[in-house]
């Protein structure tokens, strides 16, 4: 019995340590820059009102990193940045965009 507990302890506290390192971690994550290919092939520009509406015609500037779906930063918060799943390892700034968008729902 002892070892089933102590298994499920060390579970527990070795994925909480985890979760806390990657987030210190994504912390740490240098800025995308607009010419990494992955962000060219998205448009991505880390300020909304400079994303090319000649290109891109259904943006428009309440469309914000802060608020999409794919966004790791903090919710709302319209400052700073925060990681992004579609930028391995680098942080988006938090008013940036990119056409993968998507509304929180």
């Amino acid at each position: 019995m002892h070892s089933r507990r102590r298994f499920i302890r060390n579970v527990s506290f070795t994925s909480a340590a985890l979760a806390l390192g990657a987030r210190a971690h994504a912390a740490d994550a240098p800025m995308v820059d607009e010419k990494d290919p992955t962000a060219v092939a998205l448009g991505y520009v880390p300020d909304t009102t400079k994303a090319n509406q000649a290109k891109y015609p259904n943006h428009t500037p309440a469309q914000q990193c802060n608020n999409c779906a794919l966004y790791q930063g903090k919710a709302g918060v319209a400052t700073g940045s925060g990681p992004c799943p579609l930028y391995a390892g680098k942080q988006v700034a938090a008013k940036g965009w990119c056409a993968s968008y998507a509304k929180k729902g």
